[in-house]
């Protein structure tokens, strides 16, 4: 049972910064795609980014290109969520999620295993 947890959550102006973290547990982290999603009050949850097992390809949702960066250090079985110019838009709770076959994929139904999220509140 691989465990994901994340961090860096909380309330920030519009075009302010947040760098969400994801802590893994399991030796084999950095075989795993992993994704970030988000889910607003009252709406389902959406792609956000991301990456490959292997760091080297990388996808975002358009509503996010050019502002949010995901990145991973398998070394510390870690994935990260630069967001920047953040928008009241993207407030949402920001879950993480793995997949075990490395996809980096951008369904929400391609991951098996999905951490319990963090808030996240732009204000205008």
């Amino acid at each position: 049972q691989v465990q994901l947890v994340e961090s860096g959550g909380g309330l920030v102006q519009a075009g302010g910064s947040l760098r969400l973290s994801c802590a893994a547990s399991g030796r084999t982290f950095s075989s795993y795609g992993m994704g970030w999603f988000r889910q607003a009050p009252g709406k389902e949850r959406e792609f956000v980014a991301a990456v490959t097992w292997s760091g080297g390809v990388a996808d975002y949702a358009d509503s996010v290109k050019g502002r949010f960066t995901i990145s991973r250090d398998n070394a510390k079985n870690t994935v990260y969520l630069q967001m920047n110019s953040l928008k009241p838009e993207d407030t949402a709770v920001y879950s993480c999620a793995a997949d075990r076959y490395g996809r980096g994929k951008i369904g929400v139904e391609e991951y098996q295993y999905w951490g319990q999220g963090t808030q996240v509140t732009v204000s205008s």
